[in-house]
């Protein structure tokens, strides 16, 4: 690849992180609306508990 073919991928590369960016700034804003208080870390959160609470009733049916 040339300077001219990198500096192109550079800037479609760019164009793809801002959009995830964007993406990501949305779905973080309405998990804030729907009540998860700190938007996408405290769905994490609340999704690791629910595996983790799966993965003891799977335990007792054993």
């Amino acid at each position: 690849m040339n300077i001219i073919d990198l500096n192109k991928k550079i800037a479609e590369l760019e164009t793809v992180n801002d959009h995830l960016v964007t993406e990501i700034e949305l779905i973080d804003s309405l998990l804030k609306e729907v009540g998860f208080e700190e938007g996408i870390a405290t769905m994490k959160t609340a999704v690791y508990e629910l595996m983790s609470m799966q993965d003891v009733e799977l335990e007792e049916l054993a």
